[in-house]
């Protein structure tokens, strides 16, 4: 169900549709163009986004025959609500901190601004734009991505009951859910490195309240001079992390 807005608002609109058939054959069909920035755009949570939507020329806009509401088809459950409209002297946002540039509309710029995106902000958005009498419309989709916070628990390796020792390689808060863990190991006879197959327990994402995930790695660590290395990728991150840990023989460093 697709939300309007204010009464105001609903009037305004309205009125758009009633206005004379003149004034269509005065402007052709495709006198109003919208142009968006690609289909798809990304944003890391908590940051701060603007997303596209522009009619091409130069010539000043009417703001008192122009208007333009914003609305997010949720990616969760599929319904549609407005999240900003703007007609004449009107402004609303629906969604908080949602805003549109008067300045910028005045020069065809209808780009919504979006301060602290969270997860809850992605889906598609729809730009309807209004200038009296033409309409026209695009649609954006807007990902939101969260980094992990990438640790690696040396001071909490411990001895388990099998007599070995452990190290935990743990990444918090990502967004979404997909995210890849691999351990690799360097010693004296193997100074070039080679990805670990054994001895690893990697658990289940685990959802937080926020909607991001957490997965911690175990690796069991060997009685020999060798550096261990978790490498861990994930769609929100340019370059995977990596992070080392260098264990001694026993009586060399503790170990």
């Amino acid at each position: 169900m697709t939300v309007t807005g204010t009464a105001a608002g609903r009037k305004f609109w309205g009125v758009l549709r009633l206005l004379p058939v003149l004034w269509c054959w005065v402007f052709p069909a495709d006198f109003l163009i919208v142009e968006m920035e690609g289909k798809n755009q990304t944003v890391l949570l908590n940051g701060n986004v603007t997303i596209s939507c522009k009619v091409p020329g130069s010539t000043p806009l009417n703001t008192d025959i122009t208007g333009v509401i914003w609305y997010l088809k949720h990616q969760a459950h599929g319904t549609e609500h407005v999240v900003f409209e703007m007609y004449g002297n009107h402004q609303k946002a629906f969604r908080h901190g949602a805003s549109v540039s008067l300045a910028g509309l005045e020069k065809g710029d209808f780009s919504l601004h979006l301060p602290g995106v969270q997860l809850r902000d992605a889906g598609e958005y729809r730009c309807k734009v209004v200038v009296t009498p033409e309409q026209a419309q695009e649609t954006v989709f807007l990902n939101v991505l969260a980094s992990p916070e990438c640790t690696l628990f040396r001071e909490q390796a411990k001895v388990k009951d099998d007599g070995n020792k452990y190290i935990l390689c743990k990444a918090r808060g990502f967004y979404p859910e997909n995210i890849i863990i691999i351990w690799y190991t360097w010693t004296q006879e193997n100074p070039q490195g080679q990805e670990i197959s054994e001895g690893i327990t990697t658990g289940p994402a685990i959802k937080n309240e926020d909607g991001t995930f957490n997965i911690t790695s175990r690796l069991r660590l060997e009685h020999i001079v060798t550096t261990c290395q978790c490498v861990i990728s994930h769609i929100s991150l340019p370059t995977s992390c990596r992070l080392n840990f260098t264990q001694f023989q026993r009586g060399q460093d503790g170990g």
